[in-house]
């Protein structure tokens, strides 16, 4: 009975995140309710309760949830046997054909984060930090400093945030090859 009960919340927390982001996308986080949620995950607003406090810890939830999921096709797309600069282009490959084919959800998480001030900034922070973290670990101990790791995963946030508001979601893999240089930029230097 007690794995029924864990699947169960389980799949309402899935259901309110994927609300959550359904609705953030059709008509933006501030003007998202409590009641779209629920209505477009099918579960009461009790249930709503029982796994977030507001709309703004929901959305974090989300915006957590999809960061890790993109930094988990990161770390699929690592192969050891290869030399971290082909493992840099394979894995940054991944991440931008990821988000390139949920262009809704990236603009809710590019762009609509940044709306929950001080809260938003926060969480998107800790993320950057898990990527550049990752970063780090791939090209090597001692090739890159903390500070350009992060400097890093923000240059190559801001290119897919100019894409976002481009209206070229679909075109974020032709990102690779710059996102590359860049890594190699920072690595390489003197």
């Amino acid at each position: 009975m007690q794995d029924w009960a864990l699947s169960t919340t389980q799949e309402h927390r899935g259901r309110l995140l994927r609300g959550m982001a359904q609705s953030v996308a059709e008509k933006g986080y501030a003007d998202t309710t409590i009641a779209d949620v629920v209505r477009e995950a099918s579960v009461s607003r009790r249930t709503f309760y029982e796994h977030f406090g507001d709309k703004a810890e929901c959305f974090i939830a989300l915006y957590e949830a999809a960061s890790r999921n993109a930094l988990q096709v990161l770390r699929e797309a690592i192969d050891p046997a290869h030399d971290w600069e082909e493992q840099v282009e394979r894995a940054i490959g991944a991440y931008l054909r990821c988000m390139a084919g949920n262009p809704l959800l990236m603009r809710t998480l590019f762009i609509e984060i940044l709306g929950l001030g001080p809260e938003g900034l926060e969480a998107r922070r800790r993320m950057n930090q898990e990527i550049a973290d990752y970063m780090r670990a791939v090209v090597g101990p001692g090739k890159v400093t903390a500070g350009l790791a992060m400097a890093v995963v923000g240059g190559i946030h801001e290119l897919v945030l100019q894409a976002i508001e481009d209206g070229k979601v679909d075109e974020l893999p032709k990102l690779t090859r710059t996102a590359c240089a860049l890594v190699r930029a920072v690595v390489q230097r003197p």
